[in-house]
This record gives C-alpha cells, sequence and structure tokens, in this order.
C-alpha cells in the first residue's frame, strides 16, 4: 500500500473552543479523515500495486531524497504560494479547470473545490501517474476509492485554488430539494422523501416548525425500511428504542457515546448506518445498558437519571440526529481510550489494551478494523488496526459474541521508521489516544454453512485472523476444518506461535503451518515465498464442501496471493482480502 495506508496526517487547524466530543459531532459534515485504500482501487496495472513477489509492498513508488510525508508537510507550512495565484481565491468554471491538465499545470476538483495539486506531484507515494488521471476533471471519485477518509482540506489547504463555478441549473435545483421537509412527532420520524438524499439534506427541522405537517408531503414509499426510534421513562430511568425494521446480527451492532451530556447512538445495519444524537435534557449518570432483540431488530438504550422526576423532553437534537448514511459516506467517530496495559508478543510486537471511556459502549465485530488517531509534531496522524481478543483462546468456552467489551486489543508491530508506531510504543500507561468506531466491509454472512476455511496470512497480517479462527472453532456449527498458512521472515516473528501450536494439537479441526523466507539453519518447516505450489496440498475442496479463502498481509502479498487462489478455481464470493 502507498504511505496513506501506512499511516495518515492530518493538518486540521486547532484552537476551537468546543469540547473533543462535539468536535467530533461535526466530523458528520461529509470530512473525510486520512485513511486506507479501497480494495477495489489501485487498478491491478497501477504502480501502486505492482511489486516483484516477495516485497513487502510497503512503498509502491520509490520517493526522491527530501519527498517524503514529513517533507510536504513542511513545505506546506513554508509560506510559499503553491497555487499560483498570489493568495487570491477564484471561481473556476468547468472549462476554465479542463485547461490545466498538464503535470506542471494540473488543477483537481473535489468535492466542488479546486486544488493546484503540481507542487504536490513529487511527494505523492503513488506516483505521478495517479494525479495525473484527475487533471483538469472532477477527481472526487478516483480520490474516494483511494483515500475516502483523508483529510485533503487540510493536506492540501495552500494548493487551493477556489470554488467551482455552479451553474444556475443545479443551484435551482439544490435549492427545491432543501425545501422538502421531515416532519417528526413524538420522536417518530418518516422516511425522507428519496433514499438518495445525501447526508447533508437530512437534518431535522427546527422545533418551531417540527409540529407542523408538511403543506406537500412526499408521496408515500412502497416499503418504509428506514429506522425510527421512539423513548419512554420511568422515574429513575430514560430509554431510547430503536426500530431497526430488520433482524440483527448477534454479533454486534449498536455503538453508544456518553459524553458531556450529549447521547451518540449508531446503529450498523450492513451497508448503512443509523445515527441518533442529542444533547439530553437533563444528567444522567454515565452507566449506559444496550438491550438487542436481533430477531424483531428492536435496540433499547437505557440510562439511569441523576435525579427522580419526569422529563417534559428527551433532548435537543444535533446535527443529523436521526439520520441514515451509506457507511461509506460517514465520517469516523472518534472517542479517547486510556492505555491500560502492553503485553510483549515478540521482539518488536506488542499488545495494547485500550480501554474505552465511562459511557461509551462498543463491540467491535470480527473482521472489522478500527482508527488510531494521535498527534505528532502538531500533525494529526490515523492508522487502521484490526483488534484482536486478549487471546487466542479464551479461558472458557463462552462466546464473546455480541457482549459490548470495556477493552480495545491492538496486536501492533513497531517499525522503528515509521511515524506512528513509536509514537504508540512510547506512551506511558495512562496516556491517552482516540479510537475509532468500527469500520470495513467484513461481514459474518460470507462463513455462513462454511464448511472449510482457509487463511493466508503474512506478518500482522494475521491480526484478522486470530478473531476469525476464534469464532470459526467455537460459533461455526458446519466447520469440519480450519487451516492456517502463516508467512514470516524468521522464526521469531511468528505472532502467538505457542498459543497457535497449542491449539492445533487440541482441536483436530483446526491446522497450521508457517512459512518463513529466511529461516535459521535448524529450521524443519517450509522456506520461501508464497507461490502456486505451495497452496495446491492446502486449498483442497471435499466433495459437497463448502469453502471460504481469507487472505491479509502486505498489499503485494495480498494481491498475488489472492491471483494464486484464483488460479485453483476459487470464486471471488469464496475470498476475501483483509485491507491494510
Amino acid at each position: 500500500m502507498d504511505i496513506f495506508g501506512r499511516f495518515v496526517v492530518n493538518l486540521l487547524f486547532r484552537g476551537t473552543s468546543q469540547s473533543g466530543f462535539l468536535r467530533n459531532l461535526a466530523c458528520f459534515r461529509r470530512v473525510a479523515m486520512l485513511n486506507v485504500p479501497s480494495q477495489s482501487f489501485p487498478a491491478a496495472s497501477s504502480q501502486q500495486r505492482v511489486a516483484p513477489a516477495g516485497q513487502s509492498g510497503r512503498n509502491k513508488v520509490a520517493l526522491k531524497p527530501g519527498h517524503s510525508l514529513m517533507d510536504w508537510i513542511r513545505v506546506a507550512k513554508s509560506g510559499r504560494d503553491l497555487t499560483g495565484l498570489r493568495g487570491r481565491l477564484i471561481d473556476v468554471t468547468e472549462e476554465e479547470l479542463q485547461k490545466h491538465n498538464t503535470q506542471d499545470d494540473c488543477w483537481t476538483c473535489i468535492r466542488g473545490m479546486v486544488y493546484n495539486v503540481s507542487p504536490y506531484m513529487e511527494f505523492h507515494p503513488g506516483g505521478e501517474e495517479e494525479l495525473m488521471k484527475a487533471a483538469g476533471i472532477d477527481g472526487t471519485d478516483l480520490f474516494d476509492q483511494v483515500h475516502r477518509w483523508v483529510n485533503y482540506e487540510s493536506m492540501l489547504k495552500e494548493c487551493l485554488v477556489g470554488r467551482m463555478a455552479v451553474k444556475a441549473s443545479t443551484a435551482l435545483k439544490a435549492q427545491s430539494v432543501t425545501k422538502d421537509s421531515i416532519t417528526h412527532l413524538n420522536g417518530l420520524a418518516p422516511p425522507p422523501p428519496t433514499s438518495m438524499l445525501p447526508p447533508a439534506f437530512l437534518t431535522p427541522p427546527s422545533p418551531s416548525s417540527s409540529l407542523q405537517p408538511s403543506a406537500a408531503p412526499p408521496p408515500p414509499q412502497p416499503k418504509d425500511a428506514r429506522p425510527r426510534y421512539d423513548w419512554f421513562q420511568t422515574d429513575v430511568t430514560v430509554n431510547i428504542v430503536v426500530y431497526t425494521k430488520r433482524k440483527l446480527p448477534s454479533s454486534g451492532c449498536t455503538i453508544v457515546d456518553l459524553q458531556d451530556g450529549v447521547l451518540r447512538v449508531e446503529v450498523l445495519l450492513g451497508k448503512m448506518s443509523y445515527v441518533l444524537c442529542q444533547r439530553l435534557a437533563q444528567e444522567v449518570e454515565r452507566s449506559v445498558a444496550v438491550q438487542t432483540a436481533c430477531a424483531v431488530g428492536k435496540i433499547q438504550v437505557s440510562m439511569r437519571k441523576a435525579a427522580k422526576g419526569k422529563w417534559e423532553e428527551l433532548g435537543e437534537p444535533l446535527e443529523f440526529h436521526d439520520s441514515l448514511f451509506r457507511k461509506k459516506d460517514r465520517a469516523i467517530f472518534y472517542r479517547e481510550c486510556m492505555l491500560v496495559s502492553k503485553t510483549e508478543v515478540t521482539h518488536d510486537t506488542w499488545v495494547f489494551r485500550l480501554q474505552l471511556p465511562l459511557g461509551t459502549l462498543m463491540h467491535v465485530p470480527v473482521g472489522k478494523h478500527i482508527y488510531l488517531k494521535a498527534l505528532i509534531q502538531d500533525s494529526e496522524v490515523v492508522k487502521p488496526y484490526t483488534p484482536v481478543e486478549e487471546t487466542l483462546v479464551p479461558a472458557t468456552q463462552d462466546s464473546t459474541q455480541g457482549t459490548a467489551a470495556t477493552d480495545v486489543f491492538l496486536m501492533i508491530k513497531v517499525y522503528p521508521d515509521g511515524v506512528l508506531t513509536p509514537h504508540l510504543n512510547n506512551l506511558n500507561i495512562g496516556d491517552h489516544l482516540s479510537v475509532s468506531s468500527p469500520d470495513g466491509p467484513f461481514s459474518l454472512r460470507l462463513l455462513r454453512e462454511v464448511t472449510h476455511l482457509y487463511l493466508l496470512a503474512a506478518g500482522t497480517g494475521f491480526t484478522p485472523m486470530a478473531r476469525v479462527i476464534r469464532l470459526a472453532l467455537q460459533d461455526l456449527g458446519s466447520l469440519r476444518k480450519t487451516k492456517l498458512m502463516f508467512f514470516n521472515r524468521q522464526e521469531r516473528d511468528i505472532l502467538w506461535h505457542s498459543e497457535l501450536d497449542s491449539l492445533a494439537a487440541k482441536d483436530e479441526r483446526f491446522q497450521v503451518e508457517y512459512v518463513l523466507s529466511e529461516p535459521c539453519d535448524g529450521w524443519t518447516g517450509r522456506k520461501g515465498r508464497v507461490e502456486a505450489s505451495m497452496l495446491t496440498d492446502f486449498l483442497v475442496r471435499p466433495e459437497g464442501s463448502k469453502v471460504f479463502v481469507c487472505v491479509c498481509g502486505p498489499s503485494a502479498f495480498t494481491e498475488l496471493t489472492v491471483g494464486l487462489v484464483r488460479q485453483y478455481c476459487f470464486s471471488d464470493e469464496e475470498i476475501h482480502a483483509f485491507q491494510g
């Protein structure tokens, strides 16, 4: 992956008077944070992807000396004129944008704002060729395919040319859409006029208009599949009930954050996300409870009142309260978590245990990742990590699926020349880190009725496999065999080596095989790098079986391995590649 996949730097402006929690609420505008490439991009022929077999894939384009990400930060802060306009901002027509389509004069548009990216050409880890794909055009879609969480506004702030000139017909159309009202009665919201409305048009009406019927209500939908909510109270509790109108997974789909009197509830519904956000009318205790009726799609969030009594209202709706988003369109929400322990796994890898704040309930489903965000040298750095459990095998066989844990465990390899991991390694117990809500496309539905599960992992690409193994052996009744082929440089690099060996000895359904690229003389196992001949005996398809393959590692390993698996007649529906 390119440098955005390794780490991400946001140069966010500072000095706001809002609390950190309220600043997070503002993230629900479509302003993205720096993050990881999607699975569909770069294209197979891109120089960002192509790398000789066996290489790590961490740097796809060799940058010139003095052209690192930190060097770009220094250039952006130097005061140089990076637009060529001497500080002026202009309105840019489509015709004008098209004129600036060369490497020395390259403008592109992202979400209505035009940037001169020519100064950034030699700093782009993906190479100039990738940037030139958006030269002289609206590059929003291309940008979203690679770095949809990137805070490009801060990254390219000094390259801002101006705003795209909006055609009159487009402006009139937008005005007509915003005139459509959404009426809320007793806390229950009807569906929006159209499911295609962007999040910006889903803001609830002001209190003065919320009880007035719409003058021109939208035509009824054939089926109202949009979630709704209501609330009720007792003398000592206040309760919010969400009706999702669909069956819910037992693996947990509700995230609750109660901070400074603001309650935020997010329900993860497949490719969609339903959000409630209110400033509560009165004080409550910080403890929160969630009950889920999976079969009927009902979720109840309960809080204890700080003082007995009747509330006249639940509270004040905040921006994008009672809104349904596509997951890919929503901004990531962060909360501050405390480092409570750090346990050594290998010579360069540790398990970091982060404690969620009081008032937060969050379960990270198997196969999902979170983002860590830290301030380093006055810049925000963001990187994805897939949580593991505290141990590979639990002390008891009771499944923890669906429980909202108080701690998050992250297995992290520290790179001496990295930006984020040395910072993490230097944290003291009691220090805090920003931890995001879960993200990622993996779904447990992929494992439904699977009989043979094959896992191919390289290095820390093992981390998503750890919980998949645990879930498969505990909860998949159809499972007959789970096999892990684990690639590393040396034996000392193997993560949870003894735990994997112990599990293989105890459970005949699990098998592990190690492959080393730089083994010592005494190593008796497999040697080399991933190649087709290694998979002949590994990827078997017994008669009457349902097979599934998971792959994770550096991007070059993942791309090569997925291609090899396809050669053994595995379809795309039978393969999942974890990215990151």
